[in-house]
């Protein structure tokens, strides 16, 4: 997480301070200083194995998971950089299959910051720097990379020629930075703007992978492609994939993929797995066989993404039998998803949540609205956050998630316990629970 990374190897987490203290204080967009600081680097940017390079608004991070299985089941190693961490700075580093060792991630740290002084480099676009530092010095088949923030201003965007860039469900978020009138770039509805700015990791001839969204944000993509000679593939229209008979089919006029229904909760999950397929399908450089791709849709993982959480302390909290179910969704779309989800459930829900004052309490809030049973309200500790009367009066607060958690009288027959509303908390849960991502 962005500003308030904690590392318990000292080595790493005195790089982490040393990078809170010398950058502006809040990530900026623009492409100069890591342009800049990549450049002192050696440009390592330049020196990756394929790119598969992924926007979005949601599910970005689960099309990143779901490429990263299906790489990996093919027998080919690959680095994987995203965003934000859950639990350890580490996460967002991932070196030919494992997360960056301890001493390793120190030694870059202070690397990258040596090279980075006087350019007021932000925190993501030192961290992404080194990241790209890594992947340049340790042999690999394919690096997945997912965009921070935005896409054409996001400091990944200094990669020059992906294999293929994809970009997944597209929603209003991170509005100071994506919405704000800029000198060059016209004016345009909203949901246009996110299109613009998503799509502008678009690159010569390199296929643009998109999902189906309205026909003036399809017509701002197509645009964007025409003006940087990228190849549009764009769903509905280039390529689609539905499930049939419990299957997921993905086809584009040449190929016909059957595969099995993905094993992650949750019926967005099909669509991100089909943007991860179809981005594949579309990309000249890796040869992933029809196998590996099957086995991607049961094998991939993504903490925090409708994730039932196991028996562990904070279960132990709860009546037995509870089923406690954890997701860092804290947007419209993300909370269309989680009722989506919940959808044919007859039990009520008592949601568990805190989120960040630049967030709305009602996105989660109201799509859940008719199963609540309670609602309990965390604070977010090291950001500003919601108090508990923005959640309506019926909610209460709690000081912690097992304050939370003992106060609920539930009924396991009947009701579930979901935690969601900002991936900070989500961290903090699967830590409490030791469930710390691998």
């Amino acid at each position: 997480m962005a500003d308030h990374a904690k590392s318990d190897h000292p080595a790493v987490q005195a790089q982490l301070d040393r990078l809170t203290a010398l950058s502006p204080g809040r990530d900026t967009l623009g492409l100069e200083r890591i342009s800049a600081l990549c450049e002192r680097l050696g440009n390592p940017q330049d020196h990756l194995p394929p790119v598969f390079h992924v926007a979005g608004t949601n599910g970005k991070g689960s099309t990143c998971a779901f490429l990263r299985g299906a790489i990996e089941a093919a027998g080919l190693e690959c680095h994987v950089y995203s965003s934000p961490h859950l639990v350890r700075f580490n996460e967002r580093i991932r070196v030919a299959g494992k997360l960056i060792e301890d001493e390793v991630l120190a030694a870059l740290l202070s690397e990258v910051l040596d090279h980075a002084e006087g350019l007021q480099a932000s925190f993501f676009e030192v961290t992404t720097a080194a990241a790209f530092l890594a992947f340049s010095r340790t042999d690999a088949d394919a690096c997945v990379i997912e965009v921070g923030l935005g896409g054409r201003l996001d400091a990944t965007n200094v990669i020059k020629k992906p294999a293929v860039c994809g970009i997944a469900s597209l929603a209003i978020d991170h509005e100071a930075f994506l919405l704000a009138p800029e000198e060059g770039v016209p004016e345009m509805e909203p949901l246009d703007r996110i299109a613009f700015e998503k799509s502008g990791i678009a690159k010569a001839n390199v296929p643009l992978v998109t999902q189906a969204y309205s026909p003036s944000m399809q017509r701002t993509i197509i645009e964007q492609t025409n003006r940087t000679g990228a190849i549009p593939t764009i769903r509905k229209r280039d390529w689609d994939a539905e499930i049939r008979d419990s299957q997921l089919h993905y086809h584009d006029g040449q190929e016909h993929v059957w595969l099995p229904r993905p094993s992650m909760a949750g019926r967005h999950q099909a669509d991100n797995a089909a943007l991860a397929i179809a981005m594949i399908m579309h990309q000249p450089r890796l040869s992933i066989p029809r196998e590996a791709m099957k086995s991607a849709m049961l094998t991939t993982r993504w903490p925090a993404r409708m994730q039932r959480l196991a028996a562990g302390p904070l279960t132990d909290l709860l009546p037995t039998g509870t089923e406690l179910w954890l997701d860092g969704g804290h947007n419209v779309d993300g909370g269309l998803a989680i009722a989506a989800h919940f959808a044919t459930e007859n039990r009520q829900i008592h949601l568990v949540t805190g989120m960040l004052a630049n967030k709305n309490p009602a996105s989660i809030i109201a799509p859940l609205s008719g199963k609540l049973a309670s609602v309990t309200v965390l604070p977010v500790p090291g950001h500003d956050h919601h108090g508990v009367e923005a959640f309506g009066p019926e909610a209460k607060a709690a000081p912690d998630i097992q304050t939370a958690l003992q106060s609920l009288s539930v009924d396991p027959e009947r009701q579930i316990v979901l935690i969601a509303g900002t991936l900070y908390l989500a961290g903090s849960v699967l830590k409490a629970n030791g469930e710390e991502p691998v």
